[in-house]
């Protein structure tokens, strides 16, 4: 990887935007997904994610692909997307705006965060004020 020196691990940062915790949350990770279900639909969205590093070195976050297993008001699927198995699949065509801001009320069940194939509820790794939780990619000094 260029420009990166050796000894850094990369990943994702989780934070409050609202300051506290003061420390990000740090997630050794390359690819993860985030998952959730509509507030008004119910109905259950995922969108996966990679980490790469531009090439000035830095972390960025590559949207994979997205899924939506049904549609409803307000979210339906675009236009490109197949249905597979009863989910809408697409791939974004863009790259997502860093950092990523989830919203996370006290109104609807919490964030998903897979990694590797084990889901988490976002509650568990990182505490909600009931505001927005900040995603962000970033690199890591490597404890040896």
């Amino acid at each position: 990887m260029p420009g990166i020196a050796s000894g850094y691990a990369i990943g994702i940062c989780l934070y409050l935007a609202a300051g506290y915790p003061p420390a990000p949350v740090f997630i050794e990770t390359e690819k993860f997904t985030l998952a959730w279900n509509h507030s008004i639909e119910k109905v259950r969205w995922e969108e996966s994610y990679q980490v790469v590093i531009d090439k000035y070195g830095n972390a960025v976050l590559k949207a994979n692909l997205a899924r939506i297993k049904g549609s409803g008001a307000g979210m339906e699927p675009p236009t490109e997307a197949t249905l597979v198995n009863g989910w809408y699949v697409y791939k974004p065509n863009t790259w997502p705006t860093t950092p990523l801001r989830l919203t996370r009320s006290g109104f609807t069940d919490d964030y998903q965060l897979c990694v590797n194939g084990s889901c988490e509820i976002m509650e568990n790794i990182i505490p909600t004020d009931k505001g927005i939780t900040l995603l962000d990619p970033c690199l890591r000094k490597a404890i040896r």
